[in-house]
Parts: structure tokens; sequence; C-alpha cells
């Protein structure tokens, strides 16, 4: 992504609704404020009811009343604009990204900012190529000769509901796919990280041609406004990225006006080691997986699993590296674990902490607040040891650098233990011969799986969860298609 900035990019305070940026209407504003100094950044609209009831509005009219839904070159150009906008703007956003959402500088080089935004070419390309109709030729159901095919259409009005960790990756891994395949959006972004999301609607509203009401912007500080999302019979499909909690919630709601749902939830990945794999390798990748971003992500590997032969070896070597990525200032180009993204989750994951102690566990690393970075919420990488694969802190997701070291007795053990969660998002499989990692991770019930340190990361693979880690798939082909509804045409041949 390249860096060069035409202007001065700073944090954006409207919403954007029907094409205009503006106040809300209430005229209120709500602090964002710096992770890693708690200081005050600056301010956003404070989006109300009547806000979101404008947006949906302008959504639906936007879908029902203009050939977005079936102009793909136009949705092609307007996505394509958008990315370059993101690219002339990208050290400002950069910088703005650091300074709201915590994150160590390095991550935006890829997770945090410059892969999603690469990805809105691919969805692009995508719509370009993509098979819209399918022919089926002719036959003679119920004796009655006809020609037959199959369409594929835009759902409608998408409200998109995102959270605050990777803001930029989530609200692009809905917003491209969703325009690509025709529909108007209503996103709403997370209290924590409303700018990431307001500069966005800037870029579309200055720096695009795609049409007023195609998307819409509205960040709120009350958490529970998006639920309007789900219950407003304008809306055909809720996307939702956030806790499996609230999961739950944004499903039962959606199912009185009988809506698509699409949930990206929580996770407790494993990262399993077999006995023949290389130890030290796998450890100090486990290691710098869990202390990137400070451990804010659904995906993130949180038990390590580990031959009991091996254990004490595994041990000393993931404290070694994890060890040498303490909890540091983001804006320095050498740190990866920032500060978590509130004083509130900070104290959910020390109240975790605690837990882990009273729970029978041991810290061989961490367990508490770095020196010298008061200001910031910070919290130590944290290895543990001691406690139960069945022990909450060993089933329950945290959101933080928090690693829990678990002995297994062989590959099924290993596989069991990787299973015994109500979570199914992600895990990572390290062993010496291929195809027994491989195996390994063919049985492991989650949705992504690396082996040997393999990355599937990309806009072209498909992202998601099995049990209570969601429903549906982000990117590649597959998210592109949770946008799309399906047509039966048939014709007499």
């Amino acid at each position: 992504m390249s860096t060069t900035t035409s202007a001065p990019l700073v944090g954006e305070e409207r919403l954007l609704i029907d094409g205009e940026l503006r106040p809300a209407r209430s005229g209120r504003v709500f602090e964002t404020a710096n992770p890693a100094t708690g200081e005050v950044l600056g301010v956003a609209a404070d989006g109300d009811a009547s806000d979101m009831d404008a947006a949906i509005d302008a959504a639906r009219r936007a879908f029902d009343a203009t050939d977005w839904s079936t102009d793909v070159a136009r949705r092609v150009a307007g996505i394509r604009q958008l990315q370059e906008a993101f690219e002339r703007n990208a050290d400002a956003i950069r910088a703005m990204t650091v300074a709201e959402t915590g994150s160590p500088l390095s991550f935006t080089y890829s997770a945090q900012l410059d892969t999603p935004v690469g990805g809105l070419g691919w969805v692009a390309d995508l719509a370009e190529s993509y098979e819209w109709e399918t022919d089926l030729g002719n036959a003679e159901p119920l004796g009655i000769p006809s020609h037959r095919w199959v369409r594929r259409e835009a759902t409608g009005v998408v409200g998109a509901i995102t959270p605050w960790n990777v803001p930029h990756q989530i609200n692009l891994a809905k917003l491209g796919p969703a325009l690509a395949a025709g529909n108007t959006v209503v996103l709403k972004p997370a209290p924590d990280t409303p700018w990431c999301a307001t500069v966005l609607g800037r870029l579309i509203a200055e720096e695009t041609d795609i049409p007023p009401g195609v998307v819409n912007i509205v960040p709120s500080s009350d958490h529970a406004l998006g639920a309007l999302l789900s219950t407003d019979p304008r809306v055909d499909q809720v996307s939702f990225t956030g806790s499996t909690a609230t999961g739950r919630k944004v499903m039962a709601s959606a199912a009185e006006t009988i809506k698509k749902v699409f949930l990206e939830l929580g996770g407790k990945s494993a990262f399993v080691i077999l006995d023949d794999a290389d130890l030290r390798g796998a450890c100090a990748t486990a290691a710098f997986t869990v202390c990137t971003h400070a451990g804010q992500g659904c995906a993130i590997t949180t038990r390590l699993i580990v031959p009991r032969s091996q254990f004490d070896e595994a041990v000393e070597s993931t404290a070694k590296v994890m060890g040498m990525l303490p909890a540091a200032d983001p804006t320095d180009p050498g740190t990866m674990c920032g500060p978590l993204i509130s004083a509130r989750q900070r104290d959910r994951v020390e109240g975790y902490l605690r837990m882990a102690t009273d729970e029978g566990g041991s810290f061989v690393l961490g367990g508490g607040r770095p020196e010298g970075l008061d200001a910031g919420y910070f919290v130590e990488p944290t290895l543990i040891v001691g406690l139960p694969n069945t022990s909450r802190v060993a089933q329950e997701e945290i959101f933080g650098p928090v690693l829990v070291v678990i002995p297994h007795d062989g590959d099924d053990d290993a596989v069991a233990l990787a299973n015994d969660s109500t979570y199914g998002l992600s895990g990572s499989v390290w062993g010496g011969d291929r195809a027994r990692a491989v195996g390994v991770a063919n049985r492991i019930r989650t949705g992504t799986v690396g082996v040997n340190g393999g990355l599937w990361f990309s806009p072209d693979m498909p992202f998601g969860g099995y049990r209570q880690s969601g429903v549906g798939r982000e990117s590649g082909v597959a998210g592109f298609e949770e946008y799309l509804e399906t047509k039966s045409l048939a014709e007499p041949a």
C-alpha cells in the first residue's frame, strides 16, 4: 500500500447518511481516546435512533430506486476508487489508526490496514469475473419442456455491526463484498474506534462516485443502537462481528423478520504441537502470535497444547520469546504488544488473571501491569501453567496477551483437548511429518487451521467458525456469496 498522502487526514467527526457528511440530529458527540496514553483524541457524532432510521431509509431507497444492484461496472469502479483513496491517504490513516486502536504500527502494514485495503481490489476483480447467471440447459420437469437458469443477485440492505480490534479489516471485509454483490449498507461501528469508520465515510463521500445512500455510517456511544439493524424490516441482512454473547442476541432479534444473518464470533483457539515438531520454532510462533496487538484478535491461538514429555522445555522456550515482546509504545516500529483498547478491557483481562490463580494456575511470565506505562491500558504478556483445559481461563475468550500451556498425551488426546471448547474458530498444528500434521489439522473442528506456520489469512480465503464461533464465512468467494440470493428461473423450451 502506498504511503504518500495528498493532504492531512485526521479524525472525522460526522456521520455519513444519504451521501452527506453531517452531525448527529441531536447535536451530541462522544469522545474517542488513545489507549496508549488515555488522552482524548477528539470527538465523533453520537448517532441515535433517528439517525439510524434515516440511514436505513437512505439505504433502502438507494437499493430500490437506483441501478446500483444491477450495474456491476459501476460498483467495481466505486470499490476501486475507494481503494485508491485509502492508498492516497495511507500515512495519515495509518497514524490515526495507531492512535485510536492502540495497534502496533507494524501491524498496520498487514491485517490492521494494508491487507484489507488490498482486499478491495481482489473483490472488485471477483465481481468483474463472477458468473452471475448459470445456464442449466433444457429439461422436462413434470413433462413440461423448459429452459432453466440460475441467477445470483444482491440480498438488499445490509446492516453491518463491527468491533474495535481490527476496524479497517472488518469494516472493509463486510463493505467490499456487500457492495460488490450489489447491496447497500448501513455500518454501525464500535464506540471505541469511531474514527476508523467515519474516515471511511469521508473517503466515500469526497473521493468516490459511490452514489448517495449506498453506504451509510452511524457511529454512536450506544452499543445497543446496532440492534435496530437486526429488527428493522427494511434491513434484509445483518453481518455482525463481535462476542458470542452479543451474537446470540443479534441472531434472536433477526429472527423476528427472518433476515439473513452472518456471525463471526469468539474463539479460544488451540496451538497444537506434536512430539516430532520443531519445538522451539513452534513455541516461538505461539508466543509471537499471542502477543500481537496485545492478543486482541478472535482467531489468536490462546491455548498452547504440548506433549507432556516436552512440557518443561516448551514452557521455557515460550517464556523466553514472550519475554522479548513486552508491552510497549505502539508507535515504536519494534513493538508487537501494545495496549488494550480501554480501561474496561484491561479490567476484564486482569479479572481473568486473578481467576487463573484462584483456579490453581501460576504465572511463568507476566500476570500484571508493566512498569512505566501507567497512563495507558497495558497488561504484560502472560504465560500460565497448572490449569486444566476445563478451567474457565482455558475455556473463555479473554482478548488479551494471555497464553495457557496444557500438556497432551499423544495425537488423539491433543485433538480431544483442541476440540473441547464451545468455540471453533481457528487453530494451529505443528509436526515434523506433514501428513501426520495435516491429519491432525483435519480432525480439529474449526473454520481455519494453520499447519507448520502456514498462514490462511488473505482476501481470497474464507474465514469463519464452527459451533459458537459463528455462522457463515467472510472473505473469499464464500464470503462474497454470503451477500447474494439465488433465484431459479425457467421458460418454455
